[in-house]
């Protein structure tokens, strides 16, 4: 719900289409009961939960064409949850549908000039030229909340994690190339 309330509360204005195979709707928006009932495909998901981080998820997501993923999730390195090997068929299924994925165990990303707040953070960036990138949700939520205080914006916000895929230097290397970032 938090997802969803920063979703649609951060100005974006692209298509919102929560997947929930138990909920008619998630903060009022009609929610589908699996990704292979999409109208189109996303251009981002956002998988909240350990639970829903599935490698059966990523190949449907990958199947009907979405290529990056937001595994806004409980670790799942931890013992209880099987560790690196979860991290591995995550990826595997990831690779062979050219999904992308950031996390797990991340805030997400906001994107403040689109208005894109596909985070679990209760505070949203402003708009500005600086990215922000850390491993660590804690680090981020204070840098977050000490920007805000001064009226320090950000072109780009974003959580790592457990970066079972995407990593520092690939985001890098993206706002390196990002006319958005100064």
């Amino acid at each position: 719900h938090v997802v969803m309330h920063n979703l649609l509360h951060g100005g974006f204005e692209g298509p919102i289409m929560p997947v929930n195979p138990s909920e008619r709707a998630i903060a009022g928006v009609l929610s589908y009961p699996e990704v292979a009932t999409l109208p189109l495909a996303p251009d981002l998901a956002l998988i909240c939960g350990q639970d829903r981080a599935t490698p059966e998820v990523i190949r449907d997501l990958g199947e009907k064409g979405t290529r990056a993923a937001i595994l806004v999730a409980e670790d799942l390195s931890a013992p209880h949850n099987g560790g690196a090997a979860q991290h591995q068929r995550l990826l595997d299924e990831a690779r062979r549908h050219d999904v992308r994925l950031l996390g797990p165990n991340c805030l997400g990303v906001m994107v403040p000039g689109i208005g894109l707040n596909a985070s679990i953070a209760d505070a949203t960036a402003l708009p500005g030229g600086i990215a922000f990138v850390s491993q660590s949700s804690t680090i981020g939520l204070g840098v977050l909340d000490w920007a805000r205080d001064r009226d320090i914006g950000f072109s780009y916000f974003i959580s790592l994690g457990s970066g079972v895929d995407i990593d520092v230097a690939d985001v890098i290397d993206y706002l390196g190339n990002d006319a958005m970032t100064r």
